[in-house]
């Protein structure tokens, strides 16, 4: 009971001096450093476009590409959810008088340059004009760059607490939000539309011909280029902090800080929502707009016509944060996640309906013709798509910030989000990976043919036949991720809802003070 009143009256102390030293943002001298954020977050969004959106999207468009490949192809965004496994070593393990973020940030920007200009160099081979993209080594080196780029956002996050002045850290988020959307809109709307001779024969040249603007492979070298530049130059002009001559400073051990996760693990209350975390994104693995767009490619909606849509769509995230902010910032910010949770699930029963009737729309006697009505109506659905996912996003990271104990803020909140990011992304994976599993074909003139394998595939096309989608596995598959949606909702909704009337004692860490003394409440939680 002591040791707990102890903790109560520090943790006090803690919050009286936070709330007394706090002052007005003044942005006189932090102006470059904010830039410098800014840069650091785009290059970040651009590797996350790049994997997340344009090379899978230029992939289906070669048709030669199952959704068990894509599957595979979307492993490489799993360092993003397991970044906290290493996370604790960025922060104890660095070189002094390089300084302890410049220590990671340069050798990580330099390699990430030097992945790009490899994969420049062989990505006409990888994905070449005809034949089978070689998906293998597309993943493995994609896997490599996010592993770079989710290292460099631990480094980033961290250093914009002590590059920044005090006053001005909120404005870290904002470089950090807007940042990785431009960053993303770049990664996935060049390499898709820069290199689409369709689209420059289109909208840019007066006579058509041969090529993009740009290939593949020089956008990739031009950015391997700007890694490296950029590198070089915060290495010789960004002075970083000694923060050793700060008063909170305090030097940390990799055992004290892997512990701090496990005490903060043994919370009965974290363990039940870990779990939710974990399960809550299984039922949109079928909805997410990017497996949605593979599926309109499929259909024979133009690549490029997508890209656009999907950078038009950047509105829509940038927008509805600002929108909802009133209602997320309140008391009970999981309540609106909760009612945004049924609406999107049933709202994703209009995608059946949409690709369904595509192929009847878009094609007038076997030719493609598009109408205007045909991209009205895909921008209507994915703005409703894309605000209720980032209303339901806004309102969980509000709620993960009003349950993490301030004191260790940043391990509390690194916890959090990777595990909602790793529920995101394995489920995902499985969405695409089940994809194949739930569709069922046929040849035309071969009933016993059912097209399961591309060497099927190729019997039944050299016996000038047609494999016919008999059962489509994405209507399967977004049925049953509705059934599961729901039931999960049935599971945790009321624990959620409780959760938030829960005092901030509930969430706080107790730590052995014997084993922990240099990581209680005398540190500043923002160092953490």
């Amino acid at each position: 009971m002591k040791n707990l009143q102890k903790n109560d009256n520090a943790s006090e102390e803690l919050d009286v001096t936070l709330h007394s030293t706090s002052t007005k943002p003044n942005l006189k001298g932090d102006r470059s450093s904010l830039f410098l954020l800014i840069i650091l977050y785009i290059m970040q969004g651009i590797t996350f476009g790049f994997s997340i959106l344009a090379l899978p999207i230029i992939l289906q468009s070669k048709k030669v590409v199952t959704y068990g490949e894509q599957a595979l192809f979307s492993y490489v965004l799993w360092p993003y959810s397991l970044k906290l496994c290493w996370a604790p070593l960025v922060d104890v393990h660095y070189v002094q008088w390089i300084g302890k973020r410049k220590s990671w940030l340069l050798p990580v920007q330099y390699l990430m340059g030097v992945v790009l200009l490899y994969a420049a160099n062989n990505i006409n081979d990888w994905i070449p004009e005809t034949g089978k993209p070689n998906i293998v080594m597309l993943t493995c080196l994609f896997f490599v760059l996010n592993l770079l780029a989710s290292t460099q956002n631990i480094v980033v996050d961290s250093w914009a607490l002590t590059m920044l002045k005090k006053a001005n850290l909120g404005y870290s988020s904002v470089c950090s939000s807007s940042g990785f959307a431009i960053g993303i809109m770049l990664g996935s709307v060049f390499p898709v539309l820069f290199t689409s001779e369709d689209f420059y024969n289109k909208y840019l040249r007066n006579t058509p011909s041969m090529g993009g603007i740009m290939t593949l492979e020089s956008l990739l070298f031009i950015c391997g280029i700007l890694f490296i530049l950029v590198a070089t130059l915060i290495g010789i002009f960004k002075k970083e902090k000694d923060t050793r001559l700060e008063d909170n400073y305090e030097q940390l051990h990799i055992t004290n800080s892997y512990k701090l996760l496990w005490d903060i693990l043994k919370l009965p209350n974290i363990r039940a929502l870990l779990i939710a975390l974990l399960t809550m994104k299984v039922g949109f693995s079928a909805m997410r707009n990017s497996l949605l767009y593979l599926k309109l490619v499929d259909a024979g909606v133009p690549k490029d016509d997508i890209m656009v849509l999907t950078t038009a769509m950047f509105a829509v995230k940038i927008v509805t944060p600002i929108a909802v902010s009133k209602y997320t910032s309140g008391p009970k910010p999981m309540s609106v996640c909760l009612k945004s949770m049924p609406i999107k699930l049933i709202w994703s029963l209009t995608h059946i309906g949409f690709i369904y009737f595509t192929p009847m729309i878009i094609y007038s006697n076997g030719i493609l013709n598009i109408p205007i009505y045909y991209y009205l109506i895909l921008g209507f659905l994915n703005a409703i798509s894309e605000a209720l996912s980032y209303i339901m996003l806004v309102a969980t990271t509000a709620f993960f910030s009003r349950i993490s104990d301030s004191r260790f803020g940043g391990t509390y909140m690194s916890l959090l989000n990777t595990v909602t990011n790793f529920g995101m992304t394995y489920s995902t994976s499985i969405g695409l990976k089940c994809m194949d599993f739930l569709t069922f074909k046929k040849c035309s003139n071969d009933s016993k043919n059912n097209c399961s394998t591309m060497n099927l595939k190729k019997v039944c096309d050299e016996n000038y036949g047609n494999c016919l989608t008999t059962v489509d596995g994405y209507y399967v598959e977004i049925i049953i991720c509705v059934v599961i949606g729901f039931i999960w909702y049935g599971l945790f909704r009321n624990m959620l809802k409780n959760f938030q009337t829960k005092s901030s004692s509930y969430w706080m860490v107790y730590v052995n003070q014997q084993s922990e003394e240099k990581v209680d409440v005398s540190v500043d939680p923002c160092s953490k």
